[in-house]
């Protein structure tokens, strides 16, 4: 009997053992997203004027991405598509909204997320950074959505100062040293420094780091301006360099503490940014952020909506390489679902991606098209099916534009009067992919009052959600 126990402790032992064992071979993940970074802002995709050589030594180390497209063309609704794999057209969050205290509209509590399931996995998770996707005081809190640490802005138009008054950890202010005029505590350097600090006390624990940093989204503000002090450009141009190559920098320096720590070879890093250029101040045109695109954040062409987007993951990922699988936000939850072997809770639009990642090519699965929806200004939407885009700027219209980016990559040649079947075909496909929510239909016009809103999202009611009555 004594001998049949100790059998079955070993036993138990030798499990627990496996299953740590398992455990410490899980990946690790560093999602990294920026702001307002354009297609063409890189070396890596093209970008002269301003330097991203760290940047570029990863994306070269990795895999480019030449078609990963955003999850939309504004911040918070291609942050929602990002964190529930959900394509814009099924999304719960389609637009910018602010009018929320402390964040805009916020995700329900019960919505399936990256860092849901990457807890579930048995990752450590935090998100440091720009949330923009609900706050404390409601649904949408960070911590609900399976984040143990969250860091930063939860109010997005709020993270426009990199010198803010306070930071949320978890659900306390942090008090900054940036009052009275004062700016001694800059956010993107903050950020940097947890993120290195949670790698630090993590290394030995499999970890999922979300860091949403906020450049190069504008204010103009940046400690220095480093190697472009003395160029003669005017003197935003420096700002926004400097911004861009201080975040390169900073990326270098978190890839050379895993380097330090050797868990470079089990750790994932995924590059990318939120949505295009913001194209202010002339930097457009100064820089070409765009690169060889088509307009800018806000719009459905391809500068809009494209991201600048690698994978870096040593001895995985095959240095050197560049892929052209057509990609967007909503891909990443499957992937990270694929790579850790947790499921997914309820459905989803977005396809794993982690076979193109490994080199797997002939084993992707495809999608059959993309699709996105943005309700700011006029209502448009757009579809990405094979080589052709399809752009309707003002949905109320229902003119399609059509370009075939294999031979028009900057979408300047309209050919939608030359293949009326391809056009009847994306209609068809704009059509289906479309489901009404609970904040906007096809005018621009929220589907309920503020009372009713308020009610919804478990907030009071407060004259600043005279947003909802916006073109009504």
């Amino acid at each position: 009997m004594r001998f049949n126990i100790l059998i079955f402790f070993l036993f138990l032992t030798i499990q627990n053992f496996a299953i740590l064992i398992d455990t410490i071979k899980k990946p690790n993940v560093i999602y990294i997203l920026c702001d307002d970074l354009g297609y063409g802002e890189v070396g890596y995709n093209g970008q002269n004027l301003i330097h991203t050589p760290e940047l570029d030594k990863l994306a070269y180390s990795g895999m480019i991405f030449t078609d990963h497209y955003c999850g939309n063309a504004v911040c918070a609704p291609s942050r929602a598509s990002l964190l529930t794999g959900m394509h814009p057209g099924h999304a719960y969050i389609r637009a910018n909204s602010p009018g929320y205290p402390n964040g805009q509209t916020p995700l329900p509590e019960n919505t399936e997320s990256i860092g849901k399931l990457m807890k579930r996995a048995g990752y450590h998770t935090a998100c440091i950074g720009k949330w923009g996707l609900g706050s404390f005081s409601n649904s949408g809190n960070p911590n609900k959505h399976g984040f143990d640490l969250f860091y930063g802005y939860t109010d997005q138009r709020k993270a426009h100062n990199y010198y803010p008054q306070y930071l949320w950890l978890n659900g306390q202010k942090i008090i900054l040293n940036n009052a009275n005029g004062k700016q001694n505590d800059y956010s993107h350097d903050l950020f940097t420094q947890k993120a290195i600090s949670y790698i630090e006390k993590n290394k030995d624990h499999p970890f999922f780091i979300y860091l949403a940093y906020c450049i190069p989204h504008v204010k103009w503000q940046v400690p220095d301006l480093g190697q472009y002090m003395h160029k003669d450009w005017p003197e935003k141009m420096k700002i926004q360099a400097a911004m861009v190559s201080r975040m390169s920098r900073d990326v270098g320096s978190i890839v050379k503490l895993l380097e330090d720590l050797k868990i470079d070879d089990n750790t994932l890093v995924i590059f990318s940014s939120d949505n295009g250029a913001h194209g202010k101040g002339g930097t457009l045109e100064f820089f070409d952020t765009s690169g060889p695109l088509r307009g800018k954040k806000r719009d459905m062409y391809d500068g809009g909506v494209r991201s600048p987007t690698f994978a870096y993951w040593p001895g995985k990922i095959k240095s050197g390489s560049k892929n052209s699988h057509i990609s967007a936000f909503w891909d990443i939850l499957p992937t990270l679902s694929d790579l850790t072997g947790e499921p997914v809770v309820g459905k989803i639009d977005g396809i794993s991606m982690l076979p193109t990642l490994l080199g797997m090519d002939d084993k992707q699965l495809r999608h059959s098209h993309l699709y996105w929806e943005l309700y700011e200004g006029k209502p448009n939407c757009a579809v990405r099916y094979g080589k052709w885009k399809a752009v309707v700027r003002d949905r109320r219209e229902k003119k399609i534009e059509l370009y075939d980016l294999d031979v028009d990559l900057d979408e300047k040649n309209d050919v939608a009067n030359e293949n009326p079947l391809i056009v009847s075909k994306i209609n068809q496909l704009m059509t289906d992919s479309h489901v009404k929510n609970k904040f906007w239909d096809m005018k621009f016009t929220p589907l309920f009052n503020v009372e009713e809103a308020c009610k919804f999202n478990g907030v009071t009611p407060d004259t600043t959600y005279k947003w909802y009555y916006r073109n009504k």
